[in-house]
């Protein structure tokens, strides 16, 4: 018998117990249970039919709690705490629609958008700022969607705003577009930063090239886009985190995959080495991709991702 450790305390503790009353070697079941651990990661790696269907109608579903909250969006502003306002219009959804958020839900506007898993949600949303909302719905099969999008709250991007949203288009596209069978994991993640320093370079913002900052010497890029850009999705937001590396981290995309691409950048308002105009500026998208022999498929797709896409996907439903 091999058991999920941390799944249930109390059914670990009732079957530690009985292994040792029955004279069992309990580190070397520890041990055995550890490495099944690893093995039901490795065996999610590839979803199959069913895990498929669930994750698109996660995407789908997802999707309509993000519409449900940009119509709610003047409503935050008014209201006064607004991002508890956009974590609750969310949540209200996603426990209607599923089971419940599949993780923790960021709602971050304006400068704390540029602090990472942001989830305190406890600040103002303000005419004229961005809002980063990163969530998912998980449904009642526990499979979960994983999607952030970069809103501009007021339904319009300023100048300085779209010209970091583009960068950070630009860089997922790029890395989506790599997200076939036999291109490794890090491969993806080195395309959309290869995009990001190129335009950080070309803003007078690098100290270095970009073939340097990219470099495993560099890394000049990442005061400003400080996270991976992928991970794998399923019945854990973070799914087959016990995989061994050589299967996941330095591993290579195989046909049936799903993982995410989430590249970003973050100008914090406090942050001198940049312009003025691109403080409290953070931008990041993220979509959930599935590996195929066809190319990759976007199963985030119902939610609007060019900026004049995002600001004709607003308008009616702000106007309500």
């Amino acid at each position: 018998m091999h058991l999920l450790r941390d799944a249930d305390a109390a059914i670990t503790e009732r079957l530690d117990a009985a292994r040792r009353g029955s004279g069992v070697d309990t580190e070397a079941a520890k041990a055995a249970d550890e490495t099944f651990e690893v093995w039901l990661s490795e065996a999610r790696l590839v979803k199959d039919d069913f895990e498929l269907a669930e994750l698109r109608q996660a995407c789908a579903d997802t999707a309509a709690g993000f519409e449900a909250v940009v119509a709610d969006l003047p409503a935050a502003v008014e209201r006064g705490r607004g991002e508890r306002w956009v974590e609750g219009v969310f949540g209200l959804y996603a426990r209607h629609e599923g089971n419940a958020v599949g993780y923790d839900t960021i709602a971050a506007a304006g400068d704390h958008a540029c602090t990472l898993h942001w989830i305190r949600n406890d600040g103002e949303v303000r005419d004229g700022d961005l809002i980063l909302i990163d969530a998912g719905i998980e449904l009642d099969t526990l499979y979960t969607a994983d999607i952030t999008r970069t809103l501009p709250v007021n339904g319009r991007f300023t100048e300085p705003q779209r010209r970091v949203y583009r960068a950070v288009l630009e860089a997922a596209d790029a890395a989506i577009a790599v997200c076939r069978p036999g291109t490794t994991f890090q491969d993806v993640h080195r395309t959309a930063v290869t995009v990001l320093a190129r335009r950080l370079h070309e803003w007078g913002l690098l100290p270095v090239t970009p073939e340097v900052s990219v470099s495993p010497e560099g890394g000049q890029h990442r005061r400003w886009m400080v996270h991976g850009t992928s991970h794998h999705l399923g019945i854990d937001v973070h799914d087959c985190a016990l995989a061994r590396n050589e299967n996941y981290r330095l591993g290579t995309l195989r046909e049936g995959m799903i993982i995410t691409v989430e590249p970003g950048l973050y100008f914090k308002s406090t942050d001198l080495l940049v312009p003025e105009e691109l403080r409290g500026i953070g931008v990041r998208i993220e979509d959930d991709v599935l590996i195929t022999t066809d190319g990759p498929r976007v199963l985030s797709d119902k939610l609007p991702r060019r900026p004049e896409d995002v600001e004709a996907w607003m308008a009616p439903l702000l106007k309500g």
